[in-house]
């Protein structure tokens, strides 16, 4: 959960207190914000990594990054979070000889990560 997740958390939280009715309530408040694969993190991909990382990669690309199963994998295994967080033109930087992802859309895949890498 990022600092801006829990500050919200934090603030409902206190202006709510317990006075949830059930503990569905409190699951939901909890659950609506989880970063989710089809939602949030496969429009990044698609936009960004498939032109080389696609059912069959391409330029010099060694994995394909089209199914949530090859994505989590490439976040458990293979170092993608690292790799798209370096500094723009540093050796390793993905996309490759492109431009650095926004820094939102790498806190959603790090955001992903944390919350379990949920389809």
């Amino acid at each position: 959960m990022n600092k801006i997740h829990y500050l919200i958390f934090s603030t409902l939280f206190f202006v709510f207190g317990c006075s949830n009715h059930s503990e569905d309530d409190l699951t939901t408040l909890l659950t609506s914000n989880t970063t989710k694969y089809i939602q949030n993190i496969k429009p990044i991909i698609d936009n960004n990594c498939v032109a080389c990382h696609g059912t069959t990669p391409s330029s010099g690309a060694q994995t394909s990054l089209v199914t949530y199963n090859q994505v989590k994998t490439s976040v458990q295994n293979n170092g993608l979070i690292d790799r798209i967080s370096r500094a723009q033109g540093a050796s390793g930087m993905m996309p490759y000889q492109g431009t650095r992802l926004p820094q939102s859309s790498i806190d959603l895949i790090i955001d992903w990560n944390t919350d379990g890498l949920l389809e």
